[in-house]
């Protein structure tokens, strides 16, 4: 048995921040943070609670997430209904382009799967 942190349940450590993706153009990106005293893990829990598939886009700035999320190359499909838990950084960007129409996001940054 795995006593890494990593094979614990998901256990958030920043607060949850949302975005509607959209289409023809990502939206503004926002950031995830981690609560101040807490270890930043740049492990996430990301779910599309929207009917279709979001490119998402991941950066260190609103601009840097914004063009990941452009480009099928650099974004990250998430099918509708997705529920990931994904390593990054800490503190990054998010956005998300539609396949069509808009559809929430929520990301909140963790440790654990």
């Amino acid at each position: 048995m795995l006593t890494t942190p990593e094979a614990t349940a998901f256990a958030p450590l920043g607060p949850t921040v949302t975005f509607t993706a959209a289409t023809p153009t990502p939206p503004t990106a926002v950031q995830a943070t981690v609560n101040t005293g807490e270890t930043a893990a740049g492990m996430y829990r990301i779910v599309n609670v929207g009917a279709v598939t979001v490119f998402l886009g991941v950066g260190t700035s609103s601009a840097l997430a914004i063009t990941a999320a452009s480009s099928l190359a650099t974004s990250i499909p998430m099918v509708a209904g997705a529920v990931e838990i994904l390593r990054f950084a800490p503190n990054l960007y998010f956005t998300g382009l539609s396949a069509s129409s808009t559809a929430v996001v929520y990301v909140t940054q963790g440790q654990g799967l």
